[in-house]
């Protein structure tokens, strides 16, 4: 029990480690960072680099359209993967052990190969920079589809005959007895989902082409330009990127791991 405990103590340091570092970056001095004079926790705590982030770049704007964009496209995601899972795993129809195979076979497609084809598509749609450009070609997930199938094969099937016995539809079934049952499963999706598009930096550089629309990641490619050798900007910007995941997972950790645990995946 004590080598486990060691042994997890060493893995999470190593991996906190360039997180902290991070703050650490952000919070010293410009004086302190170029001299080369770095340690573990600088002598003179600043907020300076943030001060200049915010002067330089329109981060309240990026900001807002990230969360615009991430929280509307992990709805869209958590509606589509529950309706998907739900209907692989309760629903019998011609064609389901296919499908579903079909769906996972495109997580062995890199976004790069398709790219050209969705551009194409959204401009054709007249989607092309607008925040549907980015929230659509992602408003489903295979490994989403997957999770929810997964997790929904554990619900006993005697509690979904029940309800149907008493005259309750699919849609019925669902909002009553489903639904309740996977609030784990839902935090999952809508944490991955949310993470995944908080994230994402090359399809919206492409989809997005005007600078009021862009995200934070896109506005880091940017800062990187401008302040090439500001590091402490540099971290500043990163971590107001980072922080709200970071935030938001330890918030929902707890249903985060019961929901991976309830669909076998470990």
């Amino acid at each position: 029990m004590a080598l486990r405990i060691a042994l997890a103590v060493i893995v999470s340091a190593v991996l906190v480690f360039p997180l902290y570092w991070m703050v650490v970056v952000a919070l010293s001095t410009r004086a302190e960072l170029l001299g080369g004079a770095l340690r573990l926790w600088p002598r003179e705590l600043t907020l300076a680099n943030f001060q200049r982030v915010l002067d330089s770049f329109p981060v309240a704007t990026w900001f807002s359209n990230s969360l615009a964009i991430s929280l509307v496209t992990a709805i869209i995601v958590v509606v589509f993967n529950l309706l998907a899972g739900y209907a692989f795993a309760h629903l019998r129809f011609r064609g389901a052990t296919p499908l579903f195979l079909l769906a996972l076979s495109t997580l062995m497609i890199p976004v790069q190969v398709i790219m050209v084809s969705l551009f194409r598509l959204v401009t054709s749609m007249g989607l092309y920079g607008t925040y549907w450009a980015v929230i659509l070609p992602t408003a489903a997930s295979a490994f989403g589809i997957f999770l929810a199938r997964q997790f929904m094969l554990a619900i006993p099937r005697e509690l979904i005959e029940a309800a149907r016995m008493d005259g309750a539809g699919h849609i019925g079934v669902f909002v009553r007895i489903v639904l309740p049952l996977s609030k784990p499963l839902i935090a999952v999706l809508f944490f991955m989902s949310l993470l995944s598009s908080w994230n994402d930096f090359a399809w919206p550089l492409i989809a997005l082409k005007q600078n009021d629309l862009f995200t934070l990641p896109i506005g880091l490619l940017y800062l990187q330009g401008q302040f090439g050798s500001d590091y402490g900007a540099t971290m500043a910007f990163a971590l107001i990127n980072v922080a709200p995941m970071v935030v938001l997972f330890l918030i929902f950790q707890r249903h985060f791991v019961q929901g991976f645990a309830r669909t076998g995946i470990r």
